[in-house]
């Protein structure tokens, strides 16, 4: 009996679908220094990803974070990119994208958050809100993204949790409904107390912290002979929390109202397995993706995917670039021909690659809610669609309002091609915005960025990678602000403003010393074009 091509694509369509409902894409945000990186490697851990974890400064023979691939990470024990990690866990697809930490890299940040149905917020149990979390959270907020609290390093002296929980709400308005609660104070963490069951759970650390915890679970009888007064306490907090109606709610949690909140310590492995079964019980699967117009394109359409990332020289010995692809819908097959939806041009895909941190692998196929990293894509930028069939293109991802600003000039002329070169490159992959102008030249281009620490990087690649080394003039301008042609010439004629060219878009941007220099502008010239950034969908703040 022969089979119809109708039932083939049924039948297609029906295992992407399937696949679909497999995988679970998140991002970890956090402030600087919660333990993000070693969370992300604690993940990696249970689900047997890895075999054994180190630390973000290595001791005696523990290696780096496997997600910080690039020298100036390991070397200052910081995250400046993101890294797409892929975990089988419990019969799910687990796409676990690690993103900067540091303030200075939330561009980056915000881009893979437009690649992620979830996140995972990662509070200091000691510190709680911080800074750059609200912004991040801002973000999530703006993309109605359900989030999940994971308050880490309760093994150190920290804050109360019912502290915590209150300030979540106060703060940000999520209405925070626990998992689980621990037993013991901050800096005294015995255990963990699970909601739904009552059970205990009892962890022994391992030497170093550089394997799993060891997991004992006890009955709510046992738990209270083993630990007394901390259980005690533990219960009568958690009494108090239903009485407020603190449960966890599907509804409220996928339309971003409430969080459910686990707590634990990522160094020992405490409480790591218990977010991980989180993930997969209540992260959502990829849903239908809406286009540039507004309109839905099915999950099991044929494929589509949009670049939300870039990255150059990656492996050292081939000095690629590769850019990083969500897919949207339908199944990818390495080999496949896409149409770049920029420009209409085919886009082949021979190479095609999972990325694990350092390590490579080839991969063959993906779905829905999958990472894949394209190799060579010298004609891709952040933002762009790849398809097949009927013609789709997703809505754009914003760029993060620049705060700082330097003029680069090449150090040695005679390498003014490679200069040209690598800050185009540079500029592609987003590490900063690049800016011209008639008056500068292409000589001397404007580096955009969200922090200094941007300037570092870019100066670190320029000689280490593209041997064009650079000389940076810091430039007194804190803001940014789109205007028109009509308006350019006008602000470019007053004190304390510039107007520059943006390269990648041609856009018009103006530079102001401050934003007590941009009110008087606007007060003098209320006809001149000076409309906010846009921050990954959220209006930068005055």
């Amino acid at each position: 009996m022969s089979t119809t091509a109708e039932e083939t694509n049924d039948k297609s369509t029906r295992e992407v679908v399937a696949e679909a409902g497999r995988r679970r894409t998140f991002a970890v945000i956090s402030h600087p220094d919660a333990g993000k990186s070693t969370l992300t490697e604690a993940l990696a851990l249970h689900a047997a990803a890895i075999t054994s974890a180190g630390a973000v400064h290595g001791k005696g023979e523990r290696r780096g974070v496997t997600s910080d691939w690039m020298e100036m990470e390991q070397a200052r024990g910081i995250s400046i990119t993101s890294a797409a990690l892929r975990i089988d866990y419990a019969d799910r697809v687990l796409n676990l994208l690690d993103t900067p930490g540091h303030a200075d890299f939330s561009e980056d940040t915000y881009r893979v958050l437009s690649a992620v149905d979830c996140a995972v917020m990662l509070l200091d149990s000691a510190k709680g809100l911080e800074a750059q979390t609200l912004k991040l959270f801002d973000v999530c907020r703006a993309r109605r993204m359900p989030v999940i609290t994971f308050v880490n390093k309760w093994d150190r002296p920290g804050r109360e949790p019912l502290e915590l929980l209150d300030e979540i709400e106060q703060r940000i308005g999520l209405r925070p409904t626990p998992l689980n609660w621990p037993v013991g104070i901050a800096g005294d963490f015995r255990g963990l107390l699970d909601r739904a069951s009552g059970t205990y759970t009892r962890f022994t650390r391992t030497p170093g912290g550089a394997t799993r915890a060891i997991e004992e679970t006890l009955t709510p009888e046992e738990a209270a002979e083993a630990e007394g007064e901390a259980w005690t306490q533990a219960v009568e907090e958690l009494e108090l929390l239903g009485e407020i109606g603190a449960d966890f709610d599907v509804a409220s949690f996928m339309a971003g109202e409430s969080s459910p909140v686990l707590f634990g310590a990522a160094l020992p492995n405490f409480g790591v397995s218990q977010l991980l079964r989180a993930l997969v019980d209540l992260a959502p699967p990829p849903s239908d993706p809406v286009d540039a117009a507004g309109a839905g394109r099915p999950i099991g359409a044929p494929f589509s995917g949009q670049v939300f990332k870039m990255q150059a020289n990656m492996d050292k010995a081939h000095r690629d670039r590769m850019a990083f692809v969500r897919v949207a819908t339908g199944r990818f097959e390495r080999g496949m021909v896409l149409t770049h939806a920029a420009t209409g041009r085919p886009f082949a895909t021979k190479y095609t690659q999972a990325v694990f941190g350092s390590e490579r692998t080839t991969i063959e196929t993906a779905y829905p809610g999958d990472v894949i990293a394209l190799v060579n894509a010298a004609a891709l930028k952040v933002g762009d669609t790849l398809y097949a069939g009927r013609k789709v293109e997703f809505p754009p991802i914003p760029s993060f309002a620049p705060e700082h600003f330097a003029v680069a000039r090449a150090v040695d002329a005679g390498r003014y091609k490679q200069f040209q070169r690598g800050i185009a490159q540079l500029d592609a992959e987003g590490v900063v915005q690049v800016l011209t102008s008639d008056v500068r030249g292409e000589q001397a281009p404007v580096l955009a960025a969200v922090g200094p620490l941007q300037f570092d990087v870019v100066s670190h690649r320029m000689a280490e990678e593209f041997r064009a080394p650079i000389e940076l003039a810091h430039l007194d301008y804190t803001l940014a602000r789109h205007t028109d042609a009509a308006s350019a010439p006008v602000a470019n004629s007053l004190s304390g403003a510039e107007v520059l060219t943006r390269r990648s878009d041609g856009e018009l941007l103006v530079l102001v010393h401050n934003k007590w220099r941009l009110r008087v502008i606007q007060r003098d010239h209320p006809e001149l074009v000076l409309e906010p950034l846009l921050a990954g969908g959220v209006e930068q703040e005055e």
